[in-house]
């Protein structure tokens, strides 16, 4: 195919590198939202509680150079820009505009979409090429929570996890999702694209005992957020007697703090405490099935966009 783009753009949130990015990366995320300091210091401590980093930066970097590979004959640069984090979205428009990138096509790694990911990463691309003259334009990617190949790669990262432990009667599956305040969610197909998500998996891998938990939720504990939590669903799972879940959390593509630390410390904690043994599912990360799904979005939508 003629591919019609210079360049390819992974959009993606960022998360801080080493210990001493931790509070400054934090300010970034929560400008302008009324959090207590002391909220604050106990999120820099998880990110502590993982190893003083989140592996977000570099891996969304490998996935990067695994699309750059898949476009290798069409010679197309894989460029990275992150909301919170460098290369910043203004940093990386500069480069592409230095290296003659004219035109780029995006993809937002966001499985889902919510105005908190698609909508306001466009806003801030948007904003970043204004302080520039002569920025690329770029176009984005349509969403991608049903692709086949996304639906593959997470039925044989959930499958690995099956075969890789004894079974201890009726294992349940719980998929998880970042909770959003209710409004919010409201406007948006995220709830809606998360069930679409979780049936399609299923339905490939023939499992009938499966809940959507969702995690990570902050804010006022008066305001409503996306339920259930996924601590009440393993507390109910409890309840009925069952030894064993694994958590697939499918609205995250990579490992960061929400996942490091929310489901593999926090949540094991609440499994362990109630003899339940919890298995938490890979991300899709650089998956060879992942990338390929990447490179499928990119071409279908380079053809459709140029149609």
């Amino acid at each position: 195919m003629i591919f019609s783009y210079d360049a390819i753009l992974l959009i993606a949130f960022g998360g801080p590198t080493c210990p001493e990015e931790i509070r400054p990366f934090l300010a970034r995320v929560t400008a302008g939202i009324a959090i207590p300091p002391a909220r604050l210091e106990e999120v820099a401590h998880h990110y502590e509680a993982v190893g003083g980093k989140s592996p977000l930066n570099e891996i969304t970097l490998r996935q990067a150079a695994a699309l750059q590979k898949e476009f290798s004959q069409e010679k197309l640069a894989v460029y990275v820009g992150m909301r919170n984090a460098a290369p910043f979205f203004v940093d990386i428009l500069k480069e592409m505009k230095n290296n003659g990138v004219q035109r780029a096509l995006g993809l937002i790694l966001s499985s889902h979409r919510s105005e908190a990911s698609w909508e306001r990463y466009q806003k801030n691309i948007a904003d970043a090429q204004a302080e520039l003259d002569g920025a690329p334009a770029i176009d984005y990617c349509d969403g991608w929570h049903d692709h086949p190949l996304f639906i593959d790669c997470w039925a044989e990262l959930i499958g690995a996890a099956m075969t890789g432990v004894a079974q201890r009667g009726e294992p349940a599956l719980i998929f998880t999702a970042h909770s959003l305040p209710t409004s919010m969610a409201a406007r948006s197909p995220y709830v809606e694209q998360l069930q679409t998500t979780a049936r399609l998996v299923v339905a490939r891998l023939g499992i009938a005992n499966w809940n959507l938990a969702y995690q990570s939720r902050s804010g006022r504990p008066s305001d409503p957020w996306l339920e259930p939590d996924v601590g009440d669903v393993i507390r109910r799972h409890a309840a009925q007697g069952i030894k064993q879940v694994f958590v697939a959390p499918i609205g995250f593509v990579c490992d960061h703090v929400e996942v490091l630390y929310d489901l593999d410390i926090e949540a094991k904690k609440i499994a362990n405490d109630l003899a339940i043994e919890m298995i938490r599912v890979s991300c899709p990360n650089d998956h060879p099935t992942f990338v390929r799904m990447m490179a499928s979005v990119v071409r279908s939508n380079s053809e459709q966009k140029n149609n």
